[in-house]
Protein backbone atom coordinates (compact mmCIF):
# COMPACT_ATOMS: atom_id res chain seq x y z
CA UNK A 1 0.00 0.00 0.00
CA UNK A 2 1.64 3.52 -1.49
CA UNK A 3 -0.15 5.32 0.79
CA UNK A 4 1.00 3.63 4.13
CA UNK A 5 3.98 6.27 4.83
CA UNK A 6 1.72 9.17 4.61
CA UNK A 7 -0.67 7.30 7.53
CA UNK A 8 2.29 6.01 9.51
CA UNK A 9 3.64 9.95 9.90
CA UNK A 10 -0.03 11.20 10.49
CA UNK A 11 -0.06 8.25 13.15
CA UNK A 12 2.99 9.29 14.88
CA UNK A 13 1.74 13.14 14.85
CA UNK A 14 -1.37 12.06 17.02
CA UNK A 15 0.64 10.01 19.30
CA UNK A 16 4.01 12.09 19.73
CA UNK A 17 2.28 15.36 21.23
CA UNK A 18 0.67 14.38 24.27
CA UNK A 19 3.89 12.19 25.10
CA UNK A 20 6.28 15.32 24.37
CA UNK A 21 4.16 18.00 25.98
CA UNK A 22 3.65 15.74 29.03
CA UNK A 23 7.92 16.25 29.56
CA UNK A 24 7.78 19.38 28.51
CA UNK A 25 5.35 20.75 31.08
CA UNK A 26 6.87 21.65 34.12
CA UNK A 27 9.21 24.29 31.51
CA UNK A 28 5.92 25.67 29.95
CA UNK A 29 4.29 26.49 33.58
CA UNK A 30 7.99 27.93 34.83
CA UNK A 31 7.92 30.22 31.00
CA UNK A 32 4.28 31.30 31.69
CA UNK A 33 2.74 30.36 34.64
CA UNK A 34 -0.25 29.04 36.14
CA UNK A 35 0.78 25.89 38.20
CA UNK A 36 -3.00 25.51 39.01
CA UNK A 37 -3.79 25.06 35.32
CA UNK A 38 -1.01 22.71 34.30
CA UNK A 39 -4.05 19.92 33.87
CA UNK A 40 -5.80 21.70 31.68
CA UNK A 41 -3.00 21.86 28.68
CA UNK A 42 -3.40 17.68 28.47
CA UNK A 43 -7.48 17.81 29.39
CA UNK A 44 -8.07 20.46 26.79
CA UNK A 45 -6.63 18.88 23.83
CA UNK A 46 -7.68 15.43 25.11
CA UNK A 47 -11.48 16.74 25.28
CA UNK A 48 -11.09 18.44 22.12
CA UNK A 49 -10.35 14.61 20.23
CA UNK A 50 -12.33 13.25 22.68
CA UNK A 51 -15.83 15.29 21.28
CA UNK A 52 -14.94 15.56 17.70
CA UNK A 53 -13.57 11.54 17.02
CA UNK A 54 -17.24 10.40 16.56
CA UNK A 55 -18.05 13.03 14.32
CA UNK A 56 -14.94 12.99 12.41
CA UNK A 57 -15.49 9.62 11.78
CA UNK A 58 -19.68 9.91 10.88
CA UNK A 59 -18.16 13.02 8.12
CA UNK A 60 -15.69 10.84 6.61
CA UNK A 61 -18.00 7.82 6.46
CA UNK A 62 -21.01 9.80 4.53
CA UNK A 63 -18.95 11.78 2.11
CA UNK A 64 -15.80 10.09 1.95
CA UNK A 65 -12.16 10.00 4.01
CA UNK A 66 -9.26 11.51 1.93
CA UNK A 67 -11.06 15.28 1.96
CA UNK A 68 -12.15 15.04 5.48
CA UNK A 69 -8.50 13.09 6.63
CA UNK A 70 -6.67 16.05 5.41
CA UNK A 71 -9.68 18.94 6.67
CA UNK A 72 -8.53 17.58 10.34
CA UNK A 73 -4.73 17.75 9.75
CA UNK A 74 -4.64 21.19 8.45
CA UNK A 75 -6.63 21.65 11.76
CA UNK A 76 -4.45 19.89 13.86
CA UNK A 77 -1.35 22.33 12.28
CA UNK A 78 -3.06 25.65 12.82
CA UNK A 79 -3.33 24.23 16.09
CA UNK A 80 0.57 23.30 16.60
CA UNK A 81 1.69 26.78 15.63
CA UNK A 82 -1.07 28.62 17.49
CA UNK A 83 0.32 26.48 20.67
CA UNK A 84 3.80 27.47 19.98
CA UNK A 85 2.76 31.32 20.07
CA UNK A 86 1.49 30.91 23.17
CA UNK A 87 2.03 34.05 25.37
CA UNK A 88 4.30 35.77 22.86
CA UNK A 89 4.40 38.92 21.62
CA UNK A 90 3.35 37.92 18.43
CA UNK A 91 -0.17 37.05 19.56
CA UNK A 92 -0.13 40.45 21.80
CA UNK A 93 -0.45 38.35 24.91
CA UNK A 94 -0.55 40.64 27.89
CA UNK A 95 1.40 39.07 31.25
CA UNK A 96 -0.07 36.07 32.59
CA UNK A 97 -2.54 35.12 29.49
CA UNK A 98 0.00 32.59 28.10
CA UNK A 99 -1.35 30.01 30.05
CA UNK A 100 -5.00 30.55 28.97
CA UNK A 101 -4.18 31.24 25.18
CA UNK A 102 -2.09 27.95 25.45
CA UNK A 103 -5.33 26.12 26.72
CA UNK A 104 -7.29 27.55 23.75
CA UNK A 105 -5.17 26.81 20.92
CA UNK A 106 -4.57 23.01 22.77
CA UNK A 107 -8.24 22.64 22.23
CA UNK A 108 -8.17 23.51 18.85
CA UNK A 109 -5.37 21.15 18.06
CA UNK A 110 -7.46 18.68 19.96
CA UNK A 111 -9.92 19.07 17.38
CA UNK A 112 -8.17 18.20 14.61
CA UNK A 113 -6.16 15.47 16.05
CA UNK A 114 -10.05 13.54 16.91
CA UNK A 115 -9.62 13.17 12.89
CA UNK A 116 -5.80 11.93 12.75
CA UNK A 117 -6.64 8.24 14.61
CA UNK A 118 -10.02 7.59 13.19
CA UNK A 119 -9.35 7.94 9.70
CA UNK A 120 -5.83 6.51 9.46
CA UNK A 121 -7.72 3.15 10.88
CA UNK A 122 -10.88 3.78 8.93
CA UNK A 123 -8.41 4.04 5.57
CA UNK A 124 -6.89 1.10 6.04
CA UNK A 125 -10.53 -0.45 6.65
CA UNK A 126 -11.74 0.88 3.43
CA UNK A 127 -8.16 -0.08 1.15
CA UNK A 128 -7.26 -3.77 2.88
CA UNK A 129 -9.33 -6.69 2.59
CA UNK A 130 -10.37 -8.43 6.07
CA UNK A 131 -7.63 -11.29 5.75
CA UNK A 132 -4.82 -8.76 5.06
CA UNK A 133 -5.57 -5.82 7.66
CA UNK A 134 -4.00 -7.68 10.40
CA UNK A 135 -0.14 -6.97 9.20
CA UNK A 136 -0.97 -3.45 8.53
CA UNK A 137 -2.67 -2.91 12.03
CA UNK A 138 0.21 -4.38 13.51
CA UNK A 139 2.48 -2.06 11.74
CA UNK A 140 0.47 1.10 13.06
CA UNK A 141 0.85 -0.75 16.63
CA UNK A 142 4.48 -0.74 16.31
CA UNK A 143 4.34 2.77 14.99
CA UNK A 144 2.53 3.65 17.96
CA UNK A 145 4.88 1.78 20.68
CA UNK A 146 7.29 3.74 19.08
CA UNK A 147 5.91 6.81 19.26
CA UNK A 148 5.58 6.56 22.88
CA UNK A 149 8.80 5.75 23.53
CA UNK A 150 10.15 8.50 21.78
CA UNK A 151 7.82 11.06 22.69
CA UNK A 152 9.52 11.41 26.12
CA UNK A 153 12.62 11.64 24.58
CA UNK A 154 11.87 13.82 21.85
CA UNK A 155 10.11 16.72 24.27
CA UNK A 156 12.76 16.43 26.93
CA UNK A 157 15.42 17.15 24.39
CA UNK A 158 13.46 19.81 22.71
CA UNK A 159 12.57 21.25 26.24
CA UNK A 160 16.64 21.25 27.48
CA UNK A 161 18.20 22.20 24.24
CA UNK A 162 15.95 24.25 22.29
CA UNK A 163 12.51 26.50 23.46
CA UNK A 164 9.58 24.71 24.51
CA UNK A 165 7.79 26.04 22.01
CA UNK A 166 9.16 23.44 19.57
CA UNK A 167 7.54 21.05 21.20
CA UNK A 168 4.59 22.02 19.04
CA UNK A 169 6.64 23.58 16.20
CA UNK A 170 8.22 20.24 15.33
CA UNK A 171 4.67 19.24 14.20
CA UNK A 172 4.21 21.19 11.24
CA UNK A 173 7.39 20.27 9.07
CA UNK A 174 6.51 16.59 9.69
CA UNK A 175 1.89 17.45 9.00
CA UNK A 176 2.96 19.48 6.02
CA UNK A 177 5.21 15.73 4.48
CA UNK A 178 2.00 13.84 5.75
CA UNK A 179 -0.48 16.45 4.15
CA UNK A 180 1.62 16.18 0.91
CA UNK A 181 1.82 12.15 0.59
CA UNK A 182 -1.70 11.73 2.04
CA UNK A 183 -3.06 14.43 -1.36
CA UNK A 184 -0.69 12.58 -4.27
CA UNK A 185 -1.33 8.99 -2.94
CA UNK A 186 -3.96 8.29 -1.09
CA UNK A 187 -7.16 7.59 -3.65
CA UNK A 188 -10.25 6.77 -2.57
CA UNK A 189 -13.92 7.21 -3.88
CA UNK A 190 -15.81 10.48 -3.33
CA UNK A 191 -19.41 9.95 -1.74
CA UNK A 192 -21.84 12.34 -2.11
CA UNK A 193 -24.49 10.56 0.45
CA UNK A 194 -27.82 12.51 1.25
CA UNK A 195 -28.29 10.75 4.69
CA UNK A 196 -28.09 14.07 7.21
CA UNK A 197 -25.49 13.63 10.08
CA UNK A 198 -26.43 14.02 13.39
CA UNK A 199 -25.54 17.69 14.24
CA UNK A 200 -27.92 17.89 17.22
CA UNK A 201 -26.70 14.11 18.47
CA UNK A 202 -23.08 15.47 18.03
CA UNK A 203 -23.79 18.74 20.02
CA UNK A 204 -25.81 17.19 23.03
CA UNK A 205 -22.95 14.83 23.83
CA UNK A 206 -20.38 17.51 23.30
CA UNK A 207 -21.81 19.70 25.93
CA UNK A 208 -22.82 16.65 28.38
CA UNK A 209 -19.09 15.68 28.08
CA UNK A 210 -17.59 19.16 28.47
CA UNK A 211 -20.23 19.62 31.54
CA UNK A 212 -18.69 16.48 33.59
CA UNK A 213 -15.30 17.36 32.98
CA UNK A 214 -15.59 20.53 34.41
CA UNK A 215 -17.30 18.99 37.55
CA UNK A 216 -14.13 17.23 38.08
CA UNK A 217 -11.22 19.96 37.14
CA UNK A 218 -13.84 22.44 39.24
CA UNK A 219 -15.82 20.55 42.28
CA UNK A 220 -13.45 21.43 45.28
CA UNK A 221 -11.46 23.58 44.01
CA UNK A 222 -12.53 26.38 42.09
CA UNK A 223 -16.26 26.42 43.49
CA UNK A 224 -17.41 23.98 46.79
CA UNK A 225 -19.22 20.72 45.22
CA UNK A 226 -22.34 22.19 46.68
CA UNK A 227 -21.89 25.31 44.77
CA UNK A 228 -24.58 26.58 42.19
CA UNK A 229 -21.67 26.75 39.64
CA UNK A 230 -21.25 22.64 40.26
CA UNK A 231 -24.98 22.14 40.43
CA UNK A 232 -25.78 23.72 37.35
CA UNK A 233 -22.94 21.33 35.41
CA UNK A 234 -24.28 18.61 37.16
CA UNK A 235 -28.09 18.93 36.04
CA UNK A 236 -26.70 19.71 32.65
CA UNK A 237 -24.62 16.71 32.07
CA UNK A 238 -27.78 14.61 33.05
CA UNK A 239 -30.06 16.70 30.89
CA UNK A 240 -27.84 16.81 27.68
CA UNK A 241 -27.50 13.08 28.22
CA UNK A 242 -30.62 11.80 28.24
CA UNK A 243 -31.45 14.32 25.77
CA UNK A 244 -28.94 12.64 23.51
CA UNK A 245 -30.01 9.14 24.28
CA UNK A 246 -33.80 10.05 23.04
CA UNK A 247 -32.07 12.00 20.04
CA UNK A 248 -29.73 8.48 19.15
CA UNK A 249 -32.85 6.01 19.17
CA UNK A 250 -34.57 8.33 16.90
CA UNK A 251 -32.09 9.68 13.76
CA UNK A 252 -31.11 7.24 11.11
CA UNK A 253 -27.71 7.93 11.76
CA UNK A 254 -26.88 8.25 14.91
CA UNK A 255 -22.98 9.82 16.45
CA UNK A 256 -23.18 6.52 18.81
CA UNK A 257 -25.60 3.74 17.84
CA UNK A 258 -27.10 2.63 21.36
CA UNK A 259 -27.60 -0.80 20.35
CA UNK A 260 -23.96 -1.87 20.60
CA UNK A 261 -24.17 -1.47 24.42
CA UNK A 262 -26.93 -3.89 24.48
CA UNK A 263 -24.04 -6.70 23.97
CA UNK A 264 -22.32 -7.07 27.29
CA UNK A 265 -18.67 -7.96 26.43
CA UNK A 266 -18.89 -4.27 24.56
CA UNK A 267 -20.50 -2.60 26.83
CA UNK A 268 -17.82 -4.03 29.84
CA UNK A 269 -14.96 -3.48 27.36
CA UNK A 270 -16.02 0.02 26.92
CA UNK A 271 -16.06 0.81 30.72
CA UNK A 272 -12.22 -0.89 30.92
CA UNK A 273 -11.01 1.19 27.91
CA UNK A 274 -12.69 4.20 29.92
CA UNK A 275 -10.32 3.42 33.21
CA UNK A 276 -7.41 2.20 31.05
CA UNK A 277 -7.83 6.20 30.03
CA UNK A 278 -7.71 7.16 33.47
CA UNK A 279 -4.09 5.42 34.21
CA UNK A 280 -2.11 6.28 31.38
CA UNK A 281 -2.76 10.00 31.11
CA UNK A 282 -2.53 10.49 34.91
CA UNK A 283 0.86 8.96 35.00
CA UNK A 284 1.80 10.85 32.18
CA UNK A 285 1.18 14.17 33.07
CA UNK A 286 2.12 13.66 36.96
CA UNK A 287 5.33 11.06 36.81
CA UNK A 288 7.64 14.30 34.70
CA UNK A 289 6.45 16.77 37.21
CA UNK A 290 7.91 14.38 40.28
CA UNK A 291 10.93 13.28 38.41
CA UNK A 292 12.05 16.61 37.62
CA UNK A 293 10.91 18.65 40.62
CA UNK A 294 11.63 15.95 43.06
CA UNK A 295 13.78 13.56 41.70
CA UNK A 296 15.87 17.02 40.19
CA UNK A 297 16.04 14.92 36.43
CA UNK A 298 16.25 17.05 33.97
CA UNK A 299 13.89 17.23 31.00
CA UNK A 300 15.59 14.41 28.71
CA UNK A 301 16.06 12.67 31.86
CA UNK A 302 12.91 12.06 33.03
CA UNK A 303 11.52 11.38 28.71
CA UNK A 304 14.70 8.53 29.27
CA UNK A 305 13.14 7.49 32.95
CA UNK A 306 9.72 6.86 31.60
CA UNK A 307 10.92 4.50 29.17
CA UNK A 308 10.36 1.45 31.17
CA UNK A 309 6.79 2.23 31.47
CA UNK A 310 6.67 2.61 27.31
CA UNK A 311 8.98 -0.06 26.56
CA UNK A 312 7.04 -2.88 29.28
CA UNK A 313 3.67 -1.76 27.49
CA UNK A 314 5.13 -2.45 24.30
CA UNK A 315 6.66 -5.40 24.37
CA UNK A 316 3.81 -6.93 26.62
CA UNK A 317 1.71 -5.68 23.93
CA UNK A 318 3.26 -7.51 21.21
CA UNK A 319 3.41 -10.62 23.43
CA UNK A 320 -0.52 -10.96 24.15
CA UNK A 321 -1.43 -10.35 20.27
CA UNK A 322 1.02 -13.52 19.50
CA UNK A 323 -0.56 -15.06 22.02
CA UNK A 324 -3.84 -14.36 22.02
CA UNK A 325 -3.66 -15.42 17.86
CA UNK A 326 -2.45 -18.62 18.35
CA UNK A 327 -4.26 -19.90 21.40
CA UNK A 328 -7.66 -17.78 20.27
CA UNK A 329 -7.85 -17.37 24.06
CA UNK A 330 -8.23 -13.66 25.32
CA UNK A 331 -10.34 -13.11 28.83
CA UNK A 332 -7.02 -13.58 31.47
CA UNK A 333 -5.81 -10.74 29.66
CA UNK A 334 -7.71 -7.67 30.97
CA UNK A 335 -7.86 -9.52 33.92
CA UNK A 336 -3.63 -9.80 34.46
CA UNK A 337 -3.46 -5.91 33.37
CA UNK A 338 -6.36 -4.59 35.65
CA UNK A 339 -4.21 -6.59 38.43
CA UNK A 340 -0.74 -5.22 37.10
CA UNK A 341 -2.71 -1.49 37.51
CA UNK A 342 -3.52 -1.63 41.09
CA UNK A 343 0.06 -2.72 41.53
CA UNK A 344 1.82 -0.20 40.15
CA UNK A 345 -0.68 2.52 41.39
CA UNK A 346 0.05 0.99 44.60
CA UNK A 347 3.68 1.47 44.26
CA UNK A 348 4.01 4.97 42.82
CA UNK A 349 1.66 5.71 45.73
CA UNK A 350 4.69 5.26 48.06
CA UNK A 351 7.04 7.34 46.37
CA UNK A 352 8.19 10.29 48.48
CA UNK A 353 11.02 13.19 48.69
CA UNK A 354 13.86 10.30 49.24
CA UNK A 355 12.67 7.50 46.74
CA UNK A 356 15.51 6.85 44.27
CA UNK A 357 15.06 6.97 40.22
CA UNK A 358 15.52 3.80 39.18
CA UNK A 359 13.24 2.69 41.83
CA UNK A 360 10.35 4.87 40.49
CA UNK A 361 11.03 3.14 37.19
CA UNK A 362 10.78 -0.14 38.66
CA UNK A 363 7.73 1.30 39.75
CA UNK A 364 6.10 2.72 35.99
CA UNK A 365 7.24 -0.40 34.85
CA UNK A 366 4.83 -2.57 36.58
CA UNK A 367 2.07 -0.16 35.41
CA UNK A 368 3.46 -0.45 32.12
CA UNK A 369 3.18 -4.14 31.95
CA UNK A 370 -0.35 -4.24 33.41
CA UNK A 371 -1.12 -1.58 30.71
CA UNK A 372 0.59 -3.62 28.15
CA UNK A 373 -2.20 -6.79 28.67
CA UNK A 374 -5.01 -4.04 27.95
CA UNK A 375 -4.10 -2.33 25.18
CA UNK A 376 -4.60 -4.04 21.94
CA UNK A 377 -7.03 -6.59 23.78
CA UNK A 378 -9.51 -3.96 24.94
CA UNK A 379 -9.58 -3.41 21.23
CA UNK A 380 -9.65 -6.78 19.99
CA UNK A 381 -12.93 -7.49 22.32
CA UNK A 382 -14.53 -4.72 20.84
CA UNK A 383 -14.06 -5.39 17.67
CA UNK A 384 -15.09 -9.17 17.80
CA UNK A 385 -18.19 -8.32 20.36
CA UNK A 386 -19.88 -7.10 17.02
CA UNK A 387 -21.00 -7.86 13.87
CA UNK A 388 -18.48 -7.08 10.59
CA UNK A 389 -20.91 -4.22 9.75
CA UNK A 390 -20.24 -2.54 13.12
CA UNK A 391 -16.43 -3.39 13.48
CA UNK A 392 -16.18 0.49 12.66
CA UNK A 393 -18.34 1.94 14.59
CA UNK A 394 -17.32 -0.30 17.76
CA UNK A 395 -13.41 0.57 16.96
CA UNK A 396 -14.41 3.97 17.13
CA UNK A 397 -16.75 3.80 19.99
CA UNK A 398 -13.91 1.78 22.18
CA UNK A 399 -11.70 4.58 21.25
CA UNK A 400 -13.56 7.25 22.40
CA UNK A 401 -14.34 6.12 25.67
CA UNK A 402 -10.58 5.46 26.29
CA UNK A 403 -9.61 9.29 25.58
CA UNK A 404 -12.49 10.33 27.78
CA UNK A 405 -11.24 8.26 30.38
CA UNK A 406 -8.14 10.25 29.71
CA UNK A 407 -9.97 13.54 29.66
CA UNK A 408 -11.50 12.78 33.16
CA UNK A 409 -8.69 11.27 34.63
CA UNK A 410 -6.35 14.36 33.81
CA UNK A 411 -9.19 16.89 34.94
CA UNK A 412 -9.89 14.73 38.33
CA UNK A 413 -6.51 13.74 39.25
CA UNK A 414 -5.77 17.84 38.19
CA UNK A 415 -7.84 19.19 40.87
CA UNK A 416 -6.95 16.12 43.68
CA UNK A 417 -3.33 17.41 42.95
CA UNK A 418 -3.96 21.47 43.11
CA UNK A 419 -6.06 20.69 46.29
CA UNK A 420 -3.58 18.64 47.90
CA UNK A 421 -0.39 20.59 46.71
CA UNK A 422 -2.37 24.21 48.08
CA UNK A 423 -2.98 22.08 51.91
CA UNK A 424 0.64 20.83 51.84
CA UNK A 425 1.90 24.53 51.39
CA UNK A 426 -0.29 25.49 53.88
CA UNK A 427 0.48 23.13 56.42
CA UNK A 428 4.10 24.50 55.81
CA UNK A 429 3.89 28.37 55.21
CA UNK A 430 0.65 29.23 56.01
CA UNK A 431 -2.64 30.03 53.97
CA UNK A 432 -1.11 33.50 52.65
CA UNK A 433 2.24 32.04 51.18
CA UNK A 434 1.26 29.37 49.96
CA UNK A 435 -1.49 30.51 48.41
CA UNK A 436 1.27 32.81 45.85
CA UNK A 437 3.15 29.30 45.32
CA UNK A 438 0.49 27.26 44.22
CA UNK A 439 -0.19 30.31 41.72
CA UNK A 440 3.25 30.29 40.54
CA UNK A 441 4.60 32.68 42.80
CA UNK A 442 7.57 31.25 43.39
CA UNK A 443 9.19 31.73 39.88
CA UNK A 444 8.71 28.35 38.74
CA UNK A 445 8.63 24.77 40.13
CA UNK A 446 11.69 23.39 38.50
CA UNK A 447 15.36 21.89 39.80
CA UNK A 448 17.52 25.29 39.83
CA UNK A 449 14.66 27.36 41.09
CA UNK A 450 14.12 24.52 44.21
CA UNK A 451 17.97 24.32 44.46
CA UNK A 452 17.68 27.89 44.89
CA UNK A 453 15.42 27.60 47.99
CA UNK A 454 16.71 28.14 51.54
CA UNK A 455 16.35 25.54 54.15
CA UNK A 456 13.81 24.75 55.56
CA UNK A 457 11.55 26.30 52.76
CA UNK A 458 13.34 24.26 50.22
CA UNK A 459 12.15 20.64 52.23
CA UNK A 460 8.59 21.74 52.96
CA UNK A 461 8.19 22.85 48.88
CA UNK A 462 9.62 19.03 48.18
CA UNK A 463 7.52 17.55 50.70
CA UNK A 464 4.53 19.04 49.50
CA UNK A 465 5.44 18.25 46.29
CA UNK A 466 5.92 14.47 46.83
CA UNK A 467 2.75 13.94 49.23
CA UNK A 468 0.95 15.71 46.52
CA UNK A 469 1.43 13.53 43.33
CA UNK A 470 1.90 10.26 45.61
CA UNK A 471 -1.28 11.39 46.61
CA UNK A 472 -3.15 11.45 42.87
CA UNK A 473 -1.51 7.71 42.45
CA UNK A 474 -3.90 6.38 45.93
CA UNK A 475 -7.05 7.75 44.03
CA UNK A 476 -5.84 6.27 40.95
CA UNK A 477 -5.96 3.09 42.49
CA UNK A 478 -9.79 3.39 43.54
CA UNK A 479 -10.56 3.25 39.94
CA UNK A 480 -7.72 0.65 38.91
CA UNK A 481 -9.44 -1.83 41.06
CA UNK A 482 -12.59 -2.04 38.88
CA UNK A 483 -10.28 -2.73 35.98
CA UNK A 484 -9.95 -6.84 36.98
CA UNK A 485 -13.60 -6.71 38.36
CA UNK A 486 -14.94 -6.05 35.36
CA UNK A 487 -12.70 -8.03 32.93
CA UNK A 488 -13.64 -11.29 34.86
CA UNK A 489 -17.13 -10.87 33.68
CA UNK A 490 -15.96 -10.47 30.28
CA UNK A 491 -17.26 -13.77 27.88
CA UNK A 492 -15.02 -15.40 25.90
CA UNK A 493 -16.32 -15.50 22.36
CA UNK A 494 -14.76 -17.36 19.71
CA UNK A 495 -12.50 -14.94 17.53
CA UNK A 496 -13.69 -14.40 14.04
CA UNK A 497 -10.84 -14.91 11.19
CA UNK A 498 -9.99 -17.85 11.64
CA UNK A 499 -11.54 -19.72 8.11
CA UNK A 500 -10.56 -17.55 4.68
CA UNK A 501 -12.93 -14.84 3.41
CA UNK A 502 -15.07 -15.69 0.46
CA UNK A 503 -14.27 -13.15 -2.94
CA UNK A 504 -17.51 -11.40 -2.62
CA UNK A 505 -17.23 -10.83 1.14
CA UNK A 506 -13.72 -9.39 0.33
CA UNK A 507 -14.92 -7.34 -2.61
CA UNK A 508 -18.10 -5.59 -0.42
CA UNK A 509 -16.55 -5.39 3.04
CA UNK A 510 -13.90 -2.29 2.56
CA UNK A 511 -17.27 -0.35 1.57
CA UNK A 512 -19.29 -0.86 4.62
CA UNK A 513 -16.69 -0.90 7.08
CA UNK A 514 -17.40 2.38 9.54
CA UNK A 515 -14.65 4.88 10.44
Amino acid sequence: MVVLPGLMLTMVLAMLDNMIIGTALPRIVEDLGGLAHLSWVVTAYVLGTTVSTPIWGKIGDLYGRKSIFMVSIVIFLIGSALCGMAGSSILGAEPGEGMAQLIAFRAIQGLGAGGLMVNVMAIIGDLVPPRERGQYQGIMAGVMSLAMIAGPLVGGFITDHLDWRWAFYVNLPLGAVALAMIAVKLHLPKLNNKVRIDWLGAVLLSVSIVAMVLITAWGGSEYAWGSPQILGLAALAVVTLGVFIVVERRVAEPIMPLQLFRNRNFTLISAIGFLLGFAMFGAINFLPLFQQTVQGASATNSGLLLLPMMGAAMVVSLFVGKAITSTGKYKIYPVIGGVGMVLGAWLLSTMGVGTPAWVTGVYIAVLGLGMGFLMQTTMLIAQNSVEQKDLGVASSTSTFFRSIGGSFGVSLFGAIFNNHFLSELTKHFGPQAAEQMAKGGTGGLNAAALAGMKEPARSGMLESLATSISGVFWWSIVFAVAVPVLAAFVKEIPLRGGAPVAPQEEETTPTSIKG
